[in-house]
């Protein structure tokens, strides 16, 4: 996001923001027009004009916000003093929680059905996204905590390993429509799981 809509961010821009967000979630991006947007945002189209000059820069906003709200484990991680295992099980549940929600999949499906016509999406949805959520897990990695139980080389590698082990064939089964219901037990799992392979291998032995 620029720094301009940086500047102009308040009410309006966060109803603008939640209003693009419903119509999107709904509509899909080729679905959702301007005019749907501005009456679910409860603002003119002249104001939704003022901070965004087009729908792609509306929806990455929308995109960012959502990823700014599951990135707020960051901070509950760095502010608590809990053991190494719990810390990767919290991250995996989070993970797996975002990537299973009704949210999660229908930003991943518009941004999977709009990167080729509108590439720009695609690559924020990667920045904000995985990339980001990597680079924090990486972090945590490093930290001399987490170096102190496990015996990592390469963070970022083993933070992409990571949350690959989160996105199991239940996304797969969401994507598709095959499955549609995620309970708590199926997200508890995956998340144990996959911080149970993890830590095989490679916690310090």
């Amino acid at each position: 996001m620029n720094a301009d809509l940086k500047v102009k961010k308040g009410r309006k821009f966060d109803q603008v923001v939640e209003g693009a967000r419903t119509v999107f979630m709904r509509e899909g991006f080729e679905g959702a027009s301007v005019d749907a947007i501005a009456r679910d945002a409860g603002v003119s189209k002249a104001t939704l004009y003022s901070y965004f000059p087009d729908k792609q820069q509306l929806f990455i906003a929308v995109l960012q916000a959502e990823c700014d709200q599951q990135s707020e484990i960051e901070f509950a991680i760095a502010g608590c003093d809990i053991p190494v295992p719990e810390a990767l099980r919290l991250i995996c549940k989070t993970l797996v929680g975002f990537v299973l929600s009704d949210v999660g999949q229908d930003i991943f499906r518009i941004c999977v059905a709009e990167a080729q016509r509108f590439p720009e999406l695609g690559r924020v949805f990667y920045e904000s996204g995985p990339r980001r959520w990597n680079r924090k897990i990486a972090q945590y990695l490093e930290s001399p905590a987490a170096q102190k139980m496990l015996d990592i080389d390469d963070s970022l590698l083993a933070a992409d390993q990571l949350a690959q082990l989160c996105r199991t064939d239940l996304m797969l089964k969401r994507v598709f429509g095959v499955q549609t219901d995620v309970t708590e037990a199926d997200v508890d799992f995956i998340a144990n799981e996959a911080c149970k392979t993890f830590l095989a291998r490679y916690q310090r032995r």
